[in-house]
């Protein structure tokens, strides 16, 4: 199977999962609206969240999948194992540690990323963190079943382990949301949140057992395979720390501005990772092992990650284009029929389409960003996407600063719409980011990236497509459900992308339509 079919899994895997997140997060909408209650639980899920996303997917990717990876191409199915079992052990231990301290430090650590929230609020936020904490520990061991999953392109299970997660959240929302208070049932949330976390830990658990053949606990670090993997971890530790302090510092911003901004953020965040995962982490994590695979002398490794990666950006760039664009132009539309629901608004999901916005300024670059990235880390080289992180960390910082609090001001509106500015400042710091890493990229391996005329035609078939979709929103009846409305508009949105590129010749847009014929004809 090829890396186009794998990604194709890892798509599928990623979908159902978002979908499961999507309609987990209408739910939540439903009940909590834009409120404190829904303020508290999403800023105490993000605190303990910040342990999974430092130990788990992003950082194995760069540390674990790449030696593990070669070590199966060369056939030395024992030394892997003894990776697999090294850093599986080296996981638990840590984060057994690590949730320990967050659990008694958790007043100073929502202090630290919530420092708007007061009495209530805090004491309720103060309460999730402690409960969802151990949650995360076993959300991180997940992320190491996904690595192993990965590694033997066994993808479509890693990622949608993660619906067991969603329903069982969902599950308690249904339950008690129409029966108890909202801090209630955040409360609930939380305690669901921490089953479903051990479920998806457990459905991986026996065909990781298989594959890896009866992989045992280790701390034995004299193999070179897992002292590389130690050698890699702590660069690409901090670098994932320093991104994902970008992100606390944007919901940092949020908790200072009015009330529900922490909670929109997160909705339109929903939103925006879903392209990002749906094809710039497909795309990734289907190349990363087939990338750290690669064998031969110097010219012919540069040529073959060469043609992965020119391969992969086209395919990420044919799918990203039309999201940034439907963000920007149709994203109330899109906020209204996913989360318009109960105590969620009409005037929320305009809230939700003005940070979609902001956030589509960046929404490239951040995914294009991610597959360089990937490229770097098959070549064993994690210090140089950590500088160009770090760098994107502080300009974004400054920038968001500035945007978010003081810029309503000066152009004279509503200071809640400080987010917005707040999503933008984030995607400008993006390009900079990603273009320091092709830079530095084409020194390494040769010239890649895109033809220009060929994103121009993207984005002019995204433009014209989004034109048609504004017509048909103007042209629909003034009381159609957002759901129905949202058919009628992006129906004509995606087909007229798709029919444009087609007829641009476009290399994606071709094989789409052609795999959809050779199906209608078989």
């Amino acid at each position: 199977m090829n890396s186009a079919a794998h990604a194709v899994l890892v798509a599928s895997g990623i979908f159902l999962s978002r979908i499961a997140g999507l309609i987990r997060q209408r739910v939540f909408a439903h009940y909590f609206g834009q409120s404190d209650a829904g303020d508290a639980f999403n800023a105490a899920f993000r605190i303990p969240n910040f342990l999974q996303n430092l130990f788990g997917e992003g950082v194995l990717s760069a540390s674990f999948i790449p030696v593990y990876s070669k070590l199966l191409a060369v056939g030395d199915e024992a030394g892997a194992r003894r990776v697999a079992g090294v850093v599986g052990t080296l996981l638990a231990l840590v984060t057994s540690v690590l949730v320990l301290a967050g659990i008694l430090a958790t007043p100073l650590l929502v202090d630290l990323i919530a420092p708007g929230f007061e009495g209530a609020k805090r004491e309720l936020t103060v309460r999730m963190v402690r409960i969802i904490f151990p949650g995360t520990g076993l959300l991180v061991l997940s992320a190491w079943c996904l690595g192993i999953l990965n590694s033997h392109r066994r993808f479509f299970l890693s990622y949608t382990a993660p619906v067991v997660w969603s329903a069982v959240m969902i599950a308690a929302m249904l339950l008690f949301g129409a029966s108890v208070r909202s801090e209630d049932l955040a409360v609930k949330l939380a305690w669901a949140s921490v089953i479903g976390a051990a479920l998806q830990f457990l459905v991986q658990v026996p065909v990781v057992w298989r594959l890896a053949r009866g992989v045992e606990p280790s701390l034995d670090l004299r193999s070179e395979g897992a002292r590389t993997v130690v050698r890699t971890f702590g660069p690409v530790f901090v670098g994932r720390g320093v991104v994902q302090i970008s992100g606390y510092v944007d919901s940092v911003l949020a908790s200072l501005l009015p009330t529900g901004a922490v909670t929109a953020l997160a909705n339109a965040q929903t939103l925006y990772t879903l392209p990002v995962s749906l094809f710039g982490m497909a795309v990734s994590a289907a190349e990363l092992p087939a990338m750290s695979s690669v064998v031969g002398d110097r010219d012919e490794v540069a040529l073959a990650l060469r043609a992965k990666l020119d391969t992969g950006l086209g395919r990420v760039a044919y799918f990203i284009v039309p999201s940034a664009m439907a963000f920007l132009a149709l994203g109330d539309v899109i906020a209204a029929a996913l989360f318009q629901t109960g105590r969620f608004t009409a005037e929320d999901a305009v809230w939700v389409w003005g940070i979609l916005a902001g956030s589509s300024v960046g929404l490239l670059a951040s995914t294009l960003g991610r597959l360089y990235a990937s490229v770097y880390y098959a070549m064993h080289d994690t210090g140089t996407p950590l500088r160009y992180a770090t760098l994107r960390v502080l300009l974004g910082t400054t920038l968001g600063y500035f945007a978010s609090l003081h810029l309503p001001g000066i152009v004279g509106v509503d200071p809640k719409w400080g987010v917005a500015f707040l999503t933008a400042s984030s995607g400008v710091a993006g390009w900079v980011e990603f273009t320091l890493l092709r830079s530095t990229m084409h020194t390494r391996i040769g010239r890649t990236g895109l033809p220009a005329s060929r994103l121009l035609s993207l984005w002019g078939a995204a433009a014209f497509a989004a034109a048609l979709g504004l017509a048909a929103r103007h042209f629909a009846a003034d009381d159609l459900h957002p759901v129905p409305l949202a058919a009628v508009v992006l129906a004509p949105y995606g087909s007229a992308y798709i029919g444009i590129t087609w007829a641009a010749r476009v290399p994606e847009a071709r094989a789409i339509l052609g795999r959809l014929l050779r199906r209608g004809r078989s």
